[in-house]
C-alpha cells in the first residue's frame, strides 16, 4: 500500500453537517476497498483564490490514507462523477 492526500473541494450551498457526511462516506469508501484512513483535516468553507464554475468559496478537506493504486483509480472516478465535488486532488506526498 501507498501513502496518498486527497483534497477534495465541495459546494459552498451545503450545511456543514452534509459537508462532513460527505467526507465520512468517502472514508467510507477507501475502508470497504481495503486503504487506511491516517488523518482527517476538515478546513471549512474558504473563499477561492479565483472564480471555479461561477463559484467564490467551497468547504475543503484533506484526507491522508493508504490504499493500493487500483483503489485509487476507482475514487478518482468517483469523485470526477460527483455533483457536490468541485474539485479533487489526489498527490503522493512521498513521491
Amino acid at each position: 500500500m501507498r501513502t496518498y492526500e486527497l483534497m477534495t473541494i465541495h459546494r459552498p450551498e451545503l450545511a456543514e453537517a452534509d459537508f462532513k457526511k460527505l467526507v465520512e462516506q468517502t472514508e467510507e469508501f477507501l475502508r470497504s476497498r481495503g486503504g487506511t484512513v491516517v488523518e482527517t483535516d476538515l478546513w471549512g468553507k474558504r473563499r477561492f483564490a479565483y472564480e471555479i464554475d461561477h463559484l467564490n468559496e467551497g468547504y475543503y478537506s484533506v484526507v491522508r490514507f493508504e490504499a493500493d493504486p487500483d483503489v485509487v483509480d476507482d475514487l478518482d472516478r468517483v469523485l470526477s462523477l460527483a455533483d457536490l465535488v468541485v474539485r479533487h486532488k489526489i498527490i503522493r506526498p512521498d513521491a
